[in-house]
């Protein structure tokens, strides 16, 4: 499941690392440690909420979308690593495709094959697939693909 979005959080987490890095460094001539350690705090509770709700939008999405398909144990979107093998189900691609999430940049290609496949499979035009390389609008196409008619 975690196509584009499951890269998100190690992203934002390395993003949130260099900004407390560099403003520690200009804070650490003030005599009070507080203010940073709040704003750090801070800036960590805002990530990690913001990321535990993209989780939990995408685990949505995928067990409903396997539940809509009739695919089997469609709580395995809970799972990190299992959600993909419920999305190649979802997809009916074969299951050694797991090995291909592996390679950097084949990843790309087959994460856009499976969400095209997933798209036929709920009966919605293919390029719906296409459109999880789009920054904003791969947030939307799980939602669409899950809760529309």
């Amino acid at each position: 499941m975690k196509t584009c979005l499951g890269r998100l959080p190690l992203h934002s987490f390395s993003l949130l690392i260099a900004v407390l890095i560099s403003a520690s460094v200009g804070w650490a001539q003030s005599s009070d440690g507080r203010v940073p350690a709040a704003l750090a705090g801070t800036m960590l509770m805002f990530v990690v909420v913001i990321c535990l709700a993209g989780y939990v939008y995408m685990s949505l999405a995928l067990q409903t979308i396997a539940t809509k398909t009739n695919t089997e144990n469609g709580w395995l979107a809970w799972i990190p690593i299992a959600n993909i093998f419920l999305m190649l189900n979802v997809a009916k691609k074969p299951l050694w495709w797991f090995v291909l999430f592996l390679v950097p940049l084949v990843n790309i290609v087959v994460a856009i094959m499976v969400w095209m496949a997933v798209a036929e499979a709920r009966h919605k035009p293919n390029w719906w697939g296409i459109l999880t390389v789009v920054p904003v609008v791969n947030l939307v196409v799980p939602g669409y693909l899950a809760w529309s008619d």
